[in-house]
């Protein structure tokens, strides 16, 4: 009996040897690695599906989508889940499903505080110590997602401010491109004689008019009047400079600058470039995501539109060549992501220079990888404003805390609106400063 049962288990541990062999290939593309999470080795059969989430409609989109399927192309078992979210509720899905434990496994930001503030709860993956050649980003770009010295996203496109001008209609009414503000003022009254809107505004997101709080400031005080605010060196968002500048936006109202009912326009339907492009606007205070639009929404006007940057206030401390520009799409990964190592290879080919040659040159906005080609003329202008700029200011609502920069975009809304004094803003500013970064 004792033989027998001696062959039985002898036996049983053939079939068992033999059945582990025959699923190898099976097992090994399940096996777990030390953390839990699917083995991503290349004998991997089963299909993966990565989320990934971003704001870029038009001609920025398709270059995202042509280096995911460069990317799927490489890993033929993976699908990668590619949603535009409009920009205007982008920033609220993401906090959402973030806070719900349920964020996708890339994302896209603006880096600065808003993405500082998932790094803190703990919700991006760190990436500095992975194989990433960091010399090939541009480092001004580069430190809006670097916090402690640890880089939690990568940057593609440096987004610049400035106006954009009809040439056809300055050319009919005798105009020329403004140098200094008192320039631009006479412009709009011009523009208003002949029943022209001066400038376009569609500020129902509250964020276009927020430019203008920001560069007014800059060229009445300088770039220190926001460092020293945010940074608590000495300044306070009730600087004189912030209150001129609340005048200063007061005063274009007055003054019928903006096409009517600007601040329930909003930007994402294309109404404010719709005056733009039909001529009945001349100018527009916007970021260079404005190529993208004509290029994807009306490319006859291209040849009519161009640029100047922020005029200098004569009177005022700041340096004329300084600029606001905002750094995006910074990419990121979710901390939480099953597929580690898989997210990494696809936010490098996102910030490849081959996608940042195509985003240059469909999106007409200059890139934060180095290594490519300009040969875009509005890529060039932008990319010149960049070189020879003083100073360059990272969008408020970006950079500061998210609370402290929502109450940013409220209070400009409201000094659009006449609903609020320049001196309160700029009080109800400085009070919760000192309440969220003291």
């Amino acid at each position: 009996m004792k033989k027998l049962q001696l062959v039985l288990c002898v036996l049983l541990a053939i079939v068992v040897i033999g059945l582990t062999g025959c699923q190898q290939g099976s097992i090994d593309s399940v096996v777990k690695d030390g953390d839990g999470k699917d083995n991503q080795g290349k004998g991997n059969k089963e299909q993966i599906e990565i989320d990934l989430w971003h704001f870029d409609p038009g001609a920025r989109q398709e270059v995202y989508q042509e280096a995911i399927a460069r990317f799927e192309e490489k890993n033929p078992n993976v699908k990668v889940n590619e949603l535009l979210i409009q920009n205007d509720d982008y920033k609220q899905r993401v906090v959402v499903a973030m806070s719900g434990d349920n964020a996708p496994d890339v994302f896209t930001s603006w880096g600065g505080g808003w993405l500082e503030e998932f790094v803190k709860s703990g919700k991006v993956r760190d990436l500095t110590d992975e194989d990433i050649d960091y010399d090939s980003f541009v480092d001004v770009a580069l430190n809006n997602s670097t916090y402690d010295d640890r880089i939690y996203g990568l940057p593609l496109g440096i987004s610049t401010y400035q106006f954009f001008y009809n040439k056809e209609i300055f050319e009919k009414y005798g105009l020329e491109v403004p140098k200094t503000y008192d320039e631009l003022l006479d412009i709009v009254e011009v523009l208003k004689e002949n029943d022209v809107y001066p400038i376009a505004l569609a500020n129902q997101p509250k964020w276009p008019g927020a430019f203008y709080l920001m560069y007014f400031a800059d060229r009445l005080g300088g770039e220190k009047v926001f460092q020293d605010a945010y940074r608590r060196n000495g300044g306070g968002f009730d600087d004189p400079a912030y209150i001129q500048a609340g005048e200063y936006i007061q005063d274009l109202v007055d003054r019928g600058a903006f096409n009517p009912g600007f601040n329930g326009v909003p930007y994402d339907s294309g109404q404010g470039r719709q005056l733009m492009y039909s001529g009945k606007a001349a100018m527009m205070l916007i970021t260079t995501g404005f190529v993208n639009n004509v290029r994807d929404e009306f490319p006859e006007f291209e040849e009519k539109m161009g640029v100047f940057g922020f005029p200098a206030i004569e009177s005022g401390k700041g340096d004329p060549t300084n600029i606001a520009a905002g750094v995006s799409p910074v990419w990121s990964i979710s901390k939480d992501t099953k597929y580690p190592e898989l997210t990494l290879e696809l936010i490098k080919e996102l910030t490849s220079v081959e996608t940042a040659q195509g985003y240059l040159n469909k999106s007409g906005t200059p890139v934060a990888i180095k290594g490519v080609e300009v040969e875009d003329e509005f890529v060039k202008i932008f990319t010149d404003m960049i070189n020879n700029a003083n100073s360059i200011q990272f969008p408020y609502d970006q950079t500061l805390p998210p609370e402290l920069g929502e109450l940013h975009k409220n209070t400009t809304y409201e000094l659009f609106g006449k609903s609020i004094t320049p001196e309160d803003a700029a009080k109800a500013m400085e009070n919760k400063a000192k309440e969220i970064l003291e």
